[in-house]
């Protein structure tokens, strides 16, 4: 008996130096090694408890990057995603901008003061159920954009469609977004992204001040390395504008800026631009064609929503872009659910499926030959439409959650669905 028990404590020994053995090896790896499990984008360490309570991601590890840029997918410059800018919080922006929306039942702002030094993720007791992988950050942090343009690769994604409104003008419950711009591509042109512009509906926009802030765009930034450009089939390298709520303005007023029989259009003008307009009703296709715009794209990423996003309708869609020499850019997103911020809006929701709903708006959009595929969003977070990496934490649900799923799980269904798009161009040009 006391044999086998000597055998028995040399075994476990022996097991439990194997086991030390192995852990070692695997800390020592070296950072270009650990890469997803599909493909050879590198991963973005996180750091927190396992079981997703009361995670707390270390902001020097979180943004790091494991691997060199070339280990990164190509970037696909025909899939863009809608990026947005408008986040602050109190480290950089002296105060929580977006993350403490009116219509957010679950934020306290006392609390939220009392957090006020923690610039990444206000705690759990405070109610908001955040679960960026990054917290609560600001748009302006260079850490937080160099972490989404790492993202952004990891998914293959060539273009970001940033949300944009004029110098000293913001959305309703925000703070000023142009003076970001800058920074952004020139953190941007580091990955190979390119930055294209999303303009939103800013108080007061019409054809007149249209002209004169694509004119400011350009002027400004149209010439750093990270501006995109589209080549059209003309060959012409062209600026390209997504225009938000594009219906509020009539044909007429559109048609002074984008005909070229208009005195005052932008046409063969230095500032000429594609510009694609959002079509919501099936009646906007031929007001877009009438007010002179080069495409439509269809953003709203709840099947149904609208006739342009209800993926049933996309090939007829396509017919009418071809018959008519338009772009055709449809939208898709990983599902939607924004009763944070519009309790009564429930019958939007749609439901993430572990993936398979934005599996099968991707393949929905491929099989309608689109020019360009459009992401909604990487991170508008309280419309639920994010692909940007996230955590679960301990709070009443607000956002869905990729659980039981990895938080990089949607940038990886965009790197697959980005090879397969890529594919399929070149057949058709073939």
């Amino acid at each position: 008996m006391a044999r086998i028990r000597r055998k028995a404590c040399v075994t476990l020994l022996a097991l439990f130096l194997l086991v030390l053995i192995l852990t070692v090896a695997l800390k020592s790896l070296t950072l270009e090694e650990s890469e997803f499990t599909r493909g050879n984008a590198p991963l973005l360490e996180l750091k927190g408890d396992a079981q997703g309570t009361s995670l707390a991601p270390q902001p020097d590890e979180v943004v790091k990057l494991t691997a060199p840029l070339s280990k990164f997918p190509p970037p696909n410059y025909h899939l863009h995603a809608f990026y947005y800018i408008w986040y602050g919080n109190p480290n950089f922006d002296s105060k929580y901008i977006h993350w403490d929306h009116p219509r957010l039942t679950h934020w306290d702002p006392k609390v939220a003061q009392k957090y006020s030094q923690d610039r990444h993720s206000p705690p759990d007791d405070m109610g908001a159920n955040f679960y960026p992988a990054l917290g609560a950050y600001s748009s302006r942090d260079p850490a937080v954009m160099e972490a989404h343009m790492q993202q952004l690769r990891t998914a293959a994604i060539g273009v970001i469609a940033v949300s944009w409104y004029p110098p000293n003008t913001k959305d309703d419950n925000g703070a000023p977004v142009d003076d970001i711009m800058p920074l952004l591509l020139d953190v941007a042109q580091r990955y190979n992204i390119k930055v294209a512009f999303h303009i939103e509906p800013y108080k007061g926009r019409d054809e007149v001040n249209m002209y004169t802030n694509i004119k400011y765009i350009i002027d400004t930034y149209g010439g750093h390395p990270a501006f995109y450009r589209f080549r059209t089939n003309t060959g012409k390298l062209l600026p390209l504008f997504y225009v938000y709520d594009s219906y509020l303005l009539n044909t007429e007023q559109w048609a002074r800026l984008l005909r070229h029989t208009e005195s005052a259009s932008i046409r063969d003008t230095p500032y000429d631009s594609v510009f694609l307009a959002l079509l919501v009703e099936e009646k906007h296709q031929r007001e877009v064609l009438t007010a002179g715009f080069d495409g439509i794209y269809t953003y709203f990423a709840t099947n149904g929503f609208t006739y342009g996003a209800t993926q049933r309708n996309w090939d007829a869609i396509r017919a009418f872009c071809d018959d008519n020499s338009l772009l055709f850019v449809p939208s898709v997103g990983p599902g939607y659910v924004d009763t944070g911020v519009r309790p009564w809006n429930f019958q939007n929701t749609r439901n993430r499926i572990n993936g398979k709903y934005y599996e099968t708006s991707l393949s929905a959009a491929l099989e309608a030959k689109p020019d360009l595929i459009s992401v909604t969003s990487f991170n508008e977070w309280h419309e639920g439409t994010q692909i940007e990496m996230a955590v679960p934490k301990r709070s009443p649900t607000l956002y869905l959650d990729y659980l039981p799923n990895k938080p990089t799980i949607y940038l990886e269904i965009t790197r697959k669905w980005a090879a397969i798009f890529g594919g399929e161009r070149r057949r058709r040009r073939e």
